[in-house]
């Protein structure tokens, strides 16, 4: 096999001839076409090119790539190229992959943007995807009007399909989570509260913070991660699959249809999954305070009864329909917003679980100042 080379020449008519010798196989080491690109970005830049290969060998798309860089350097500089030089084959092949031109913005681009414009189009797209949801609530909204009054056409086998999805089979990552929230906070309280000599109310901090704060908040990003993102999938996937489409030219409407079933199944379940946290949670604190501290069983059940009242256990409730409903909504408004590609369904997802948990935190840090200044 003969070493290929590119070597260019200036002929009498301000031609640039580059004669190609050897074989130009993939698998050999091939010259590429910056000596005729120099050449184009000259100030005298020649008028056309010319090939020469006489001596040329074997050939596969090793030369088609570098011819057709040459080819996008010549139109590039607006130079004309001479292609009665080259083999037949090549020629053809070069018709065939410039008979379409390259569709305006396939190409990507670099951009560097500047610090301020990065700050400027974030917030933009803040505001617009809030703008998005607001107008998702009130569809959503408009939809479970619907199917209270009975206008609504959906199948009552994917709702309790989807309250089985968010409900039972949460229960193990639930129990999982909570149970150990619960003994890290026990044991953070048993270490600070035995200096004092209070670590009886060790029973007290656990219970109060799973059932007003730590079971609802848990329990909602372990949805938004399991359940929110998988609203944002199927409804991307069929959104993909043109399956949305579909049910509107049915006549059917899609919150109806695809979105109501979802939210309806968290709002059920998120309530029952954050009492069964916290449950899971006390039980947890429980383990770690009757192995570190010197008090019974009934001691500390009676504590924890003493000190978790009503307006905790419903202020937990009520934080748990709040955050269940905005991670349906942000993981069901994602799919419905998905482009028409497998890689928008993923952007989708990612952007409903980044969605769902950012909205938890501010709605948390809202309600807890309300009932702070409430006095709930």
């Amino acid at each position: 096999m003969t070493a290929a080379t590119l070597t260019c020449q200036r002929s009498n008519a301000d031609s640039l001839i580059v004669h190609l010798t050897g074989d130009w196989l993939l698998r050999s080491d091939l010259p590429g076409a910056g000596p005729v690109l120099r050449e184009l970005s000259e100030p005298d830049k020649p008028s056309a090119i010319e090939f020469n290969t006489v001596d040329l060998g074997s050939w596969d798309t090793g030369l088609l790539t570098m011819l057709v860089a040459v080819h996008r350097g010549a139109l590039a500089h607006d130079i004309t190229v001479q292609e009665s030089g080259l083999p037949e084959g090549a020629r053809g092949l070069l018709a065939l992959a410039f008979a379409v031109k390259e569709r305006e913005g396939a190409r990507r681009q670099a951009v560097d943007e500047r610090f301020l414009e990065r700050v400027g189009q974030a917030t933009a797209d803040a505001l617009n995807n809030g703008r998005e949801l607001l107008t998702f609530t009130g569809e959503v909204v408009l939809s479970l009007c619907r199917v209270a009054t009975g206008r609504a056409t959906y199948l009552r086998s994917d709702l309790l399909q989807h309250i089985q999805e968010a409900g039972a089979e949460a229960l193990p990552i639930t129990t999982l989570i909570t149970f150990l929230i619960g003994m890290i906070f026990a044991f953070v309280g048993v270490m600070q509260l035995q200096q004092f000599g209070a670590g009886i109310y060790t029973a007290d901090l656990v219970a109060i913070a799973m059932v007003r704060e730590m079971a609802p908040i848990m329990t909602a990003i372990l949805m938004a991660g399991r359940t929110g993102a998988s609203y944002a999938a199927q409804i991307g996937t069929m959104k993909v699959n043109e399956e949305v489409d579909a049910l509107t030219t049915l006549g059917l409407n899609p919150f109806d249809f695809l979105v109501s079933p979802r939210v309806i199944a968290l709002l059920l379940m998120m309530p029952l999954l954050s009492l069964y946290g916290s449950a899971m949670g006390i039980l947890g604190g429980m383990g770690v305070g009757l192995v570190m501290l010197d008090v019974g069983l009934m001691q500390y059940v009676q504590q924890t009864v003493e000190a978790v009242e009503q307006t905790d256990l419903w202020g937990g409730l009520f934080k748990s329909v709040v955050f269940g409903s905005l991670v349906a909504m942000a993981g069901c408004q994602q799919g419905m917003a998905c482009g028409d590609s497998a890689l928008a369904v993923g952007q989708s997802t990612t952007r409903a679980v980044v969605m769902s948990i950012v909205l938890i935190v501010v709605s948390a840090s809202i309600l807890t100042i309300i009932y702070i200044n409430l006095d709930i």
